[in-house]
């Protein structure tokens, strides 16, 4: 069962496709972070790169938010919950994209390699952005539970 759900996001119109997810692995967002963090690592192995292990360990962490803070937010009890884990998650991927300034500032990454992540960040932020707007159009007074590994939501 899903919905159409039409939204304004600054100055641009989305129409999104909403569907029921069975589980966190089912959200789009979580499988563009999961890209998004291999992308990552692979640059965080450059020679360049890999003697900075503070820029490793931030921009690391700030993408592996992303994925996890939608995984721990699918599996809260109440909306409310899951849309406030979900704004966590939008806020590390803008951070990866503050992140991202720096390793293009020290060469660690091209200009068309920045270009290419930085793209990534923001689609992901704008399919959070969505996935909240819904949300929040939603009952958020009923609980989330899984029953038989559907979501089943209750008063």
């Amino acid at each position: 069962m899903g919905a159409i759900l039409k939204f304004r996001v600054t100055s641009f119109w989305f129409l999104v496709f909403m569907t029921t997810f069975q589980s966190f692995e089912d959200i789009k967002a979580w499988q563009l972070s999961r890209v998004l963090l291999k992308d990552i690592r692979q640059i965080c192995k450059r020679d360049l790169v890999k003697r900075d292990f503070s820029f490793i360990d931030q921009i690391t962490r700030s993408t592996r938010s992303i994925s996890a803070n939608i995984a721990e937010g699918f599996e809260s009890r109440t909306t409310t919950e899951f849309i406030a884990y979900l704004g966590i998650a939008k806020r590390s991927a803008g951070e990866v994209r503050s992140h991202l300034y720096d390793a293009r500032d020290e060469q660690y990454i091209t200009e068309s390699e920045f270009f290419a992540l930085s793209e990534q960040t923001k689609e992901i932020g704008r399919m959070l952005a969505g996935l909240t707007h819904y949300l929040q159009s939603t009952d958020k007074t009923k609980s989330r539970t899984l029953k038989n590994s559907e979501l089943v939501t209750s008063n």
